[in-house]
């Protein structure tokens, strides 16, 4: 079933946190249980950053700054590092993940890291790229897979997106996901009426145009660029969405 709600089909960042979001749902659908401990490790960082902050104001406007100049240079070392260590986290621990779940018998974990790419032929739609890392924690065997799919296969021209493909491609793609989905891991194989359905929901209306695709593909970078220098704000809102 396609969705009410519509996006600009020519911004790449919507494109990406749009189909992120229904990534998560999918998967906690599925019976998968998602931890939130990188997400609050952030806002832990985050926030302590930011009270220290807060407290070093406090001190300099209510006892002035020659008598607590030695508490704000504290304060100073400590926000650097605080601010080091979030960095740090962002770049090189999360790196982009989106989604940390393990079954509920906790013998399989599972970890997404999305990112979008620009397409290499001019009038091609970008591509949703996903790294996939399935951990057997028993053995503490690993499992790393990679999928690159356009955007396109489930975003129609007017900016709907529509579930069933997409959890198609992942169940199809993920052995673990399609252990627990094994109606659209065999979809392929064995076409159903639903599939029928979502193909005459794409004809309702017209495919990306070439002048789509080229605004899609010339916007990549800049979308990109701005969706880096408000990666961590966005990703906050994102994690509170989806506790709720």
């Amino acid at each position: 079933m396609a969705s009410t709600e519509k996006i600009t089909v020519y911004n790449v960042a919507d494109l990406r946190a749009t189909t992120d979001d229904a990534l998560v749902n999918y998967l906690n659908s599925l019976g998968l249980v998602q931890s939130h401990t990188l997400l609050d490790t952030r806002l832990a960082l985050g926030f302590s950053a930011f009270f220290l902050s807060a407290a070093c104001f406090a001190w300099d406007y209510k006892l002035g700054f020659e008598s607590t100049k030695q508490y704000t240079l504290i304060a100073v070392i400590l926000y650097t590092l605080l601010n080091g260590a979030l960095t740090y986290w962002i770049m090189f621990v999360e790196r982009g993940t989106i989604y940390v779940g393990s079954t509920k018998d906790n013998k399989t974990r599972i970890r997404l890291i999305s990112d979008s790419k620009k397409p290499q032929q001019k009038g091609e739609a970008p591509l949703y790229k996903l790294r996939v890392e399935v951990e057997d924690v028993k053995t503490g065997k690993k499992e790393k897979i990679e999928l690159e799919r356009k955007f396109s296969e489930w975003f129609d021209a007017s900016g709907r997106f529509v579930a069933a493909p997409f959890q198609t491609v992942l169940a199809q793609g993920i052995p673990l996901v399609g252990k627990l989905d094994p109606k659209r891991a065999v979809v392929a194989a064995a076409p159903s009426s639903e599939q029928n359905v979502i193909q005459e929901q794409f004809a309702e209306t017209p495919g990306y145009t070439a002048e789509i695709l080229d605004a899609i593909a010339s916007g990549l970078g800049e979308s990109q660029t701005t969706a880096a220098t408000t990666g961590s704000s966005a990703n906050q809102d994102a994690g509170k969405k989806r506790r709720r």
